[in-house]
């Protein structure tokens, strides 16, 4: 079976334009990359649990903030270039992210050095239009854009 990831995709609507809510992986592996590498708050999840429940746990760990409330577009799972199999939830909030705030996970780094340090899930959140999260988001995830956009469209 493959691993299961649950996220939420916070989007708000500026002046006409959507604009999604993204983070930014912490940790030395990312610590220089930009374009490609950041993600929708999400994280795993076992079959016991529903993805609705991991999808705002995850948002609340990795973003440090109250996952939002209100309507939710449920987007088919996403197969993952790694196999990992994504769901994910569109909420319409415009949150204030001044203060979000990770938890952390522990990683050995230098590999094999035996130092041990703490890093942020994700280092960074931030909104961006759709065009500059498409070049922002990790490959995998554009098409949930595609998926919103086309959503927001049948509503409009």
């Amino acid at each position: 079976m493959p691993r299961l990831s649950a996220g939420l995709l916070v989007y708000r609507i500026v002046e006409g334009i959507p604009e999604v809510l993204i983070g930014h992986p912490g940790g030395p592996f990312w610590a220089r990359k930009d374009d490609g590498a950041w993600t929708i708050p999400k994280g795993e999840y076992d079959d016991t649990e529903d993805a609705w429940t991991a999808a705002r746990r995850e948002f609340a760990e990795e973003v440090g903030l109250p996952p939002p409330d209100g309507p939710r577009i449920a987007f088919a799972p996403l197969r993952q270039p790694s196999g990992k199999v994504v769901t994910v939830f569109a909420v319409q909030a415009d949150l204030d992210v001044r203060d979000a705030v990770s938890n952390t996970f522990t990683l050995e780094w230098p590999k094999g050095s035996g130092t041990f340090r703490e890093y942020p899930e994700l280092d960074r959140v931030g909104w961006f239009g759709v065009v500059e999260a498409r070049d922002k988001l990790l490959k995998g995830q554009r098409p949930l854009l595609d998926l919103l956009l086309e959503q927001l469209d049948h509503r409009g």
